[in-house]
């Protein structure tokens, strides 16, 4: 991804909380959105540096760039609709 310059649209996010249960992602909309480790694997373990390391390159779309996860605000909303993961 290339790096944003003055007037991009592109977003923060950001993490409001690490627990041991999963992790909560504040979307750039300010919604609060929850990732509980049983779902969401790929987080588990992995260094607070790269979970903070979050970007949403447009609305709703999130990127992990350090551990290459790219999940969308539906599939963590509704994990269950999207049964197929890698680890």
């Amino acid at each position: 991804m290339a790096p944003r310059t003055h007037g991009d649209n592109a977003s923060n996010p950001s993490l409001s909380h690490i627990s041991p249960h999963g992790i909560w992602l504040l979307s750039s909309a300010g919604k609060a959105l929850f990732m509980p480790y049983d779902e969401f694997p790929w987080f588990m373990g992995r260094p607070v540096k790269a979970i903070h390391n979050v970007e949403e390159p447009s609305p709703g779309h999130f990127y992990w760039p350090v551990l290459d996860v790219d999940l969308s605000e539906e599939m963590i909303e509704s994990p269950s609709r999207f049964p197929l993961r890698a680890s």
